[in-house]
């Protein structure tokens, strides 16, 4: 079994927004592992020390599988982490986990999912913005409001063109709120998977100067009701459980919460303190 990098289909929504910097910037953090020419576990690098993965259903608890990964992202020649602090995300009850924990690695940032079934028509949340799909010819605005939210200066509307231009975003749509002054106060991006299956929301900003609204809550519902439109089976998110009004916002659109999830983490090793040796006295 071998490493193996290539770009291959990891969450829409991490492959999606890495594509603003590019295809190669995709491929160079895509970690993939083979057995017999299939493909049984990916990764994502999100971030130079940080590793999403998980593992193909049927090798869930193979130990084989389990001890060849661990080994990888254990040794920094395997090109999966570099040594040093590092923390994995991988899915609760896999035999990876449990040789994660058996090598050392501890519990880190804990995270909270969140589902809502969309067997049933999605009810309007929150305040009564007004939701409209964002298209090429003008993103300045949904790009306007994402950098407020997230007081990052980096997301421009070339970055926007990058993104929207990659694989992932072919079933993917950005959603810009406006409230009764027309004015743009939220957006949000929503990633299908295809018919009957989960889709993803991620992210969800508020523009700084209209927060305390519940807008967050009313695009997350127009978002969610949007993956039903796709085919969607349920919505689902991933919030740091740090953020509390991220949390609320999610459950405000009828959100139910799923068990808190935990990183992995390798923290760096601190060197022995050796006892200083005592100088012989002369006599």
């Amino acid at each position: 079994m071998a490493a193996r990098r290539c770009a291959r289909a990891a969450p829409p929504g991490d492959l999606g927004w890495a594509w603003r910097h590019g295809p190669d910037a995709v491929a160079r953090a895509v970690r993939t592992w083979e057995d017999d020419g299939r493909i049984v576990a990916i990764g994502f690098l999100d971030g130079p020390a940080t590793l999403r993965m998980t593992v193909a259903p049927e090798r869930w608890t193979d130990p084989g599988l389990a001890r060849v990964l661990v080994a990888d992202v254990s040794d920094p020649g395997a090109g999966v982490l570099p040594s040093g602090p590092a923390s994995i995300e991988v899915p609760d009850g896999t035999a990876v986990r449990e040789a994660l924990h058996a090598a050392g690695w501890g519990a880190g940032e804990a995270w909270s999912p969140l589902s809502l079934d969309l067997s049933e028509p999605v009810g309007a949340h929150g305040s009564a913005l007004h939701v409209e799909v964002v298209h090429g010819t003008d993103t300045s605005e949904f790009t306007a409001v994402h950098r407020s939210a997230w007081d990052n200066g980096s997301f421009s509307d070339q970055l926007w063109g990058a993104m929207s231009a990659g694989a992932p975003f072919a079933e993917a749509s950005c959603l810009l709120g406006r409230d009764d002054a027309q004015v743009p106060v939220a957006g949000i991006t929503v990633w299908s998977a295809g018919p009957g299956r989960p889709g993803l929301i991620e992210p969800l900003g508020v523009h700084a100067d209209h927060r305390r609204a519940g807008h967050g809550t009313a695009i997350c519902a127009a978002a969610a009701a949007l993956l039903r439109e796709m085919g969607a089976s349920i919505a689902w998110v991933c919030t740091p459980s740090g953020l509390d009004s991220a949390v609320a916002t999610y459950r405000s659109a009828g959100f139910a919460a799923l068990p808190e999830r935990l990183d992995c983490v390798r923290e760096r090793r601190r060197p022995l303190r050796r006892r200083p040796r005592s100088t012989p006295s002369v006599r």
